[in-house]
């Protein structure tokens, strides 16, 4: 019997609501669950900016991602001694999940969980939370960043970006 579980941390964020989006994903699983970990947790973070709905920028792209945990059988275990579950933990700032995103984030997750172990039985014994961070508890290169600092630095990024690639399309 497997237990698979698995957890996603996220910042949501509209840039122009001044509400930041950088999702973490942690999964727990017995080892063996998945035949390709590495897949499962992209497969998760690009689902959560795609969801959260975030810029497809590098700073988004480059700080959200997904942690599988492979776990021993014994290492896992609900009141009955069953260890076939997968825990799904999703971290985000306070409110960046409106109701139809923490519904969506559920659902796709459980699916993709459920392909990557290549068993639809195990939808029924996958758990997903979803957990907040507090404001200016999300922190990146040793800086516990606000929402504000957040937007702020993704704002940059977008204008540096838009500067490149007009001036890349005005030299050809």
């Amino acid at each position: 019997m497997q237990i698979i579980i698995v957890m996603v941390t996220s910042m949501y964020g509209d840039i122009h609501r001044q509400e930041p989006l950088m999702p973490m994903i942690d999964v727990y699983a017995a080892k063996g669950t998945f035949q390709d970990p590495h897949q499962l947790a992209s497969d998760l973070a690009r689902t959560l900016m795609t969801i959260e709905g975030v810029p497809d920028i590098p700073m988004f792209r480059q700080n959200t991602a997904g942690f599988v945990h492979e776990l021993d059988g014994p290492a896992i275990s609900n009141v009955d001694g069953d260890s076939s579950y997968v825990r799904v933990q999703v971290l985000t700032n306070a409110g960046a999940l409106d109701r139809d995103k923490q519904l969506a984030v559920v659902s796709q997750f459980t699916d993709l969980v459920a392909a990557a172990a290549d068993d639809p039985t195990i939808s029924d014994r996958t758990w997903v939370l979803l957990t907040e961070a507090v404001e200016g508890g999300w922190g990146l290169s040793g800086h516990a960043n606000t929402n504000a600092e957040l937007v702020a630095a993704a704002r940059t990024q977008i204008a540096e970006l838009s500067a490149r690639k007009a001036q890349a399309e005005g030299e050809s």
